[in-house]
């Protein structure tokens, strides 16, 4: 059953990710969309990694606030002709998929040296749950915790300076 949901999941996941960057949707909204979607169907592989409380976290947090921010910007910018912005860098038409070619053939030799079935570790009793991820989160992680939120504010700040020049 958890092979099943494994492969379902990964299949939403991809396929949400494959509009957020595929050249076919042009509006913002529905990419921000499926980004949305894709963040809901990772917080899928939490729970099938019995990690229930980050898979709450990554709704609440990335697919909840963040998206809200992204969204928040998308309006704020209000981007009105996207095929001005992509015939003014042609570049990058031509810089994606390569990228996304060369990134393919290093997941297929990544996955071919790896031989045999892979045995995955148990996690350890506490794995998971609140206290864990609260002691992760401000002893290692405090810094890049902190980090990530300061970056965070600096482009909402941005976002508004941005729109601000508009008006």
């Amino acid at each position: 059953m958890q092979t099943l949901a494994f492969f379902v999941l990964t299949v939403l996941a991809v396929g949400s990710a494959a509009v957020v960057v595929g050249p076919w949707v042009k509006n913002q909204v529905l990419c921000a969309l499926a980004l949305a979607f894709n963040l809901v169907s990772l917080a899928g592989f939490f729970f099938l990694l019995d990690a229930q409380f980050i898979a709450f976290l990554q709704v609440i947090v990335y697919a909840g606030a963040i998206m809200v921010l992204i969204l928040f910007v998308l309006m704020l910018l209000n981007v009105q002709d996207e095929r001005r912005l992509a015939a003014a860098r042609p570049f990058q038409r031509w810089l994606g998929p390569a990228a996304a070619v060369a990134f393919a053939l290093i997941v297929v030799a990544a996955v071919r040296s790896g031989g045999g079935a892979l045995r995955y570790p148990q996690p350890s009793a506490g794995y998971g749950t609140v206290r864990a991820l609260g002691l992760e989160l401000f002893t290692r992680f405090f810094y890049p915790f902190e980090a990530i939120s300061l970056l965070l504010v600096v482009a909402m700040i941005g976002a508004v300076l941005l729109a601000k020049r508009r008006l």
